[in-house]
């Protein structure tokens, strides 16, 4: 380890409680008592709720005696104005608490409506940007369930939010929005589509590869985002190819957790710049986008960090004994790269992006804060050439 490294200040800190393991939805009712929670507000969106994930939630808040309000308004790649919502309804039914049941836009949307309650005006105001407020109040309690293995958002200190007037998303975030509980429990997985396992489950993978592989990076998140690794490898395709598999949908909800743990203290890199600037302009999933482009910013990045990209090939299953640390970087991509075909992730033209769109991309992506954690160094050009092999 170099001196430069040793005399980097250190930290990791998690809020959050995690409470993980098949029918953990099951104690929300008591959990939600437990936080001093008299009247949630459930954050959720049609789909969720459609599906019957929602009403799990419901009993339990049935049997421990808590009333609650169910707001249903949460899209995905989440605006201003569904947040405004959230927080309209929280104030106008009295709630002292939230529950956010979903994917990653469904809590990133409840701690949103907590930085509107507590700091008594828009999240905008907030955005981890120069010249924007710091947090200086903790939201009121939040319990996350999430229903997909992805965002890792029940867990991060982190909020992504849409600004439609400047087709941005940006951050907020920090310890005073971390959820205080999650609950996490696989059997709400089993109903996700094979698309959206697929997408979710690279969401993960991604957070940990890029966490490990920063310029932020750490001994606390390097430990957590290789085994976030290990079970990606291990059971995405399993989880993909048979939603019903709970030993899968357990192993890819603790990837996604893990990684989850990873991004809470670090930055990301390339990926997450291009597909946060790309899922401001064009209504596309995040985990759709971040599995396009992961393996061709990791072909991009290995050199950057040979011996980080090696180890994450080895964390991949990749037999690297005798191989040279090059080529076993390499693999890593390769072995990402095999596990976007099987799994048979969309390309960026797939989802919708048009070429002719790469120079406003690039620039913008030039420009989010995630860019500065990237392992190698990248500018509007690079970008372009990394957005050209996505397609």
């Amino acid at each position: 380890m170099r001196i430069e490294q040793m005399q980097k200040m250190s930290v990791f800190e998690v809020p959050t409680v995690m409470k993980h393991s098949l029918g953990a939805i099951k104690e929300l009712g008591n959990e939600v008592k437990n936080l001093g929670i008299s009247k949630p507000l459930i954050v959720t969106d049609k789909g969720v709720k459609a599906a019957g994930l929602v009403e799990p939630a419901e009993r339990s808040l049935k049997e421990a005696g808590v009333p609650y309000v169910i707001y249903d308004g949460v899209v995905a790649n989440p605006p201003l104005e569904v947040v405004a919502k959230g927080t309209g309804t929280y104030k106008n039914e009295g709630c002292d608490g939230m529950i956010a049941i979903g994917g990653g836009s469904s809590m990133d949307t409840a701690k949103a409506i907590g930085v509107e309650v507590a700091h008594g005006e828009s999240v905008l105001a907030y955005e981890c940007a120069e010249g924007k407020k710091p947090l200086t109040k903790r939201i009121p309690p939040l319990v996350t369930v999430p229903t997909t293995a992805g965002t890792g958002s029940e867990v991060t200190l982190w909020a992504v939010i849409t600004d439609p007037a400047r087709e941005f998303k940006f951050n907020t975030g920090g310890p005073l929005i971390a959820a205080h509980l999650t609950l996490i429990d696989p059997e709400l997985h089993v109903t996700m589509p094979a698309g959206v396992t697929a997408g979710t489950g690279m969401d993960a993978l991604c957070h940990a590869i890029e966490c490990y592989t920063c310029h932020y990076a750490q001994p606390q998140t390097d430990a957590v985002a290789l085994l976030a690794i290990e079970y990606a490898g291990k059971y995405l395709r399993r989880a993909v190819a048979n939603g019903q598999d709970l030993e899968a949908r357990y192993g890819m909800a603790m990837s996604a957790m893990l990684a989850g743990l990873a991004y809470g203290s670090e930055s990301a890199g390339a990926v997450h710049a291009m597909t946060q600037t790309l899922g401001g302009i064009v209504p596309v999933a995040h985990g759709a986008a971040v599995a396009a482009t992961l393996a061709p910013v990791m072909e991009y990045n290995w050199i950057g960090d040979p011996e980080k990209f090696a180890r994450i090939a080895q964390a991949l299953g990749v037999d690297t004994f005798g191989i040279d640390v090059h080529d076993a970087a390499r693999a890593s991509v390769e072995a990402v790269r095999n596990l976007a075909e099987d799994i048979a992730v969309p390309t960026l033209s797939d989802l919708g992006v048009k070429e002719e769109m790469i120079p406003r991309l690039a620039k913008e992506a030039e420009n989010d804060p995630q860019t500065i954690g990237n392992p190698r160094d990248i500018n509007a050009k690079g970008y372009e050439e990394i957005y050209r092999n996505c397609f």
